[in-house]
């Protein structure tokens, strides 16, 4: 495959910023895409070159894959990377790339589509070798096929949407009496969300962290784990922070899992960068999806590991393969991402608006990603992440009080952030030990309330 020469990024915000500068360090030039409402964006500002694709709206310019392929034949670009979001795990968009002649940074069109579909992604999974949860082999077809899972299983159990995410289409059930009426409402939630009505049943656990694996693969049949990340500390379903590795994986365990996850990549022929989510609890892991994609979070992992994971995806998908095996792979220290987000960060009510003064925290091992500028006017039309912090050190003690440190010199006046949300957090004791999961923000919080 030839090398790439100019690459076309199909995104925006910081993920956009953070690809410019990975294809400035390797000597490919860039082409911004961008909507009216983000033509003084820093990465449009930075790009070699850059092309409007339409009005505010996600639908009309993001998401429009006849405006984005046409800016990258007008500007001669011989490759797209979608970056996370918009149509980054969209396997017609992927295929329609490849239609063109046009280098896809990213997995198989193929396995896009297989890991897009929850039922299909934990039927491949299962065939893979990897951990489930406990439940229905494929998607639901009657109550009494329900009945007769959840009662194998034992409730609680869980009624989930097989298209989408974000904990629309999703259910818990605690008892036999309500299950017919909760799949019910589970499977109207998913068609109105995502237009797929189809719902499948998992074991309910009770507390679980979130656990997942980066991998990478070359497309074949060769593939690496680049050690795990703790994302439990979420809000609505959504991410807060994130860190590498996890203070409850123990160094075996690591080396088990990442191995069976590496294998199941290497054995599907994967390509690219793609993150195996699990639930860990009782020292178990469940599998529960995979993301064909970079990750939000993949900075703690590059901290860690010293790789340029967006150098790595462009590397595979000009056919140059793995720059690393497994036995070079090294974790080293300890990484915290925090996702600065233009919110209350009492209400959680988005707060966008102009910049009017802002100073990145800086040092050693300290990492802003982010495209705010003083004067920039944060759109309301996207994701209320407008940035990232992250830290390392070379242990999870050092790494805390860094990141303490970077938290008090973030400044950033012209709207809320929730800055002072993390700050909070990273004080608790649950926090301190490591001893939180998917529940506990949501538990703490509301305790802050009473």
């Amino acid at each position: 495959m030839a090398k790439i020469t100019k690459l076309l990024i199909a995104n925006r915000g910081e993920i956009a910023l953070r690809i410019h500068r990975a294809c400035h360090e390797l000597g490919i030039k860039t082409v911004a895409v961008h909507s009216t409402a983000d033509s003084d964006a820093m990465h449009v500002r930075l790009a070699d070159e850059a092309v409007c694709i339409g009005p505010p709206p996600a639908t009309d310019s993001y998401l429009n894959i006849a405006n984005i392929i046409s800016a990258a034949e007008i500007t001669h670009a011989d490759a797209i990377h979608p970056g996370y979001g918009f149509l980054s795990e969209n396997a017609q968009f992927a295929e329609i790339v490849e239609l063109h002649n046009i280098i896809w940074v990213g997995p198989k069109p193929e396995h896009i589509r297989i890991m897009g579909d929850k039922v299909e992604a934990k039927r491949t999974a299962a065939a893979l070798g990897l951990p489930l949860v406990p439940g229905s082999p494929g998607p639901l077809e009657t109550i009494e096929e329900a009945l007769k899972i959840a009662e194998e299983v034992g409730y609680p159990v869980l009624i989930k949407a097989a298209s989408g995410g974000g904990g629309r289409g999703m259910k818990v059930v605690p008892s036999a009496e309500q299950l017919e009426s909760l799949m019910m409402q589970a499977s109207s939630e998913a068609k109105a969300a995502f237009g797929d009505s189809t719902v499948y049943l998992e074991k309910y656990l009770g507390d679980p962290k979130h656990i997942e694996f980066q991998v990478f693969g070359d497309g074949n049949g060769k593939a690496v784990h680049l050690g795990e990340r703790d994302c439990s500390i979420q809000r609505r379903h959504q991410k807060v922070i994130e860190e590498a590795p996890s203070p409850v994986i123990s160094a075996e365990q690591r080396a088990e899992m990442g191995g069976i996850v590496a294998r199941a990549m290497a054995d599907m022929g994967y390509r690219g960068a793609g993150t195996i989510e699990f639930l860990y609890e009782n020292g178990e892991f469940y599998f529960i999806e995979m993301n064909t994609r970079l990750q939000v979070e993949h900075p703690v992992t590059e901290m860690i590991t010293g790789m340029d994971l967006v150098a790595e995806q462009i590397r595979v998908a000009e056919g140059e393969g793995l720059s690393v095996t497994q036995d070079e792979v090294t974790l080293t220290g300890h990484a915290i991402e925090c996702r600065i987000n233009a919110e209350d960060p009492e209400t959680f009510v988005p707060s966008p608006g102009l910049v009017k003064n802002y100073v990145a925290p800086g040092g050693m091992s300290v990492r802003v990603d982010s495209g705010l500028y003083v004067g920039y006017k944060v759109p309301p039309y996207y994701d209320s992440m407008i940035g990232k912090l992250i830290v390392n050190g070379k242990d999870r003690d050092e790494c805390i009080r860094r990141l303490s440190r970077a938290l008090e010199e973030f400044v950033l006046e012209g709207m809320k952030t929730t800055v002072p949300l993390h700050q909070r957090i990273i004080r608790t004791e649950a926090f301190a030990q490591g001893d939180y999961t998917i529940k506990w923000l949501e538990r703490w919080l509301e305790e802050q309330r009473a």
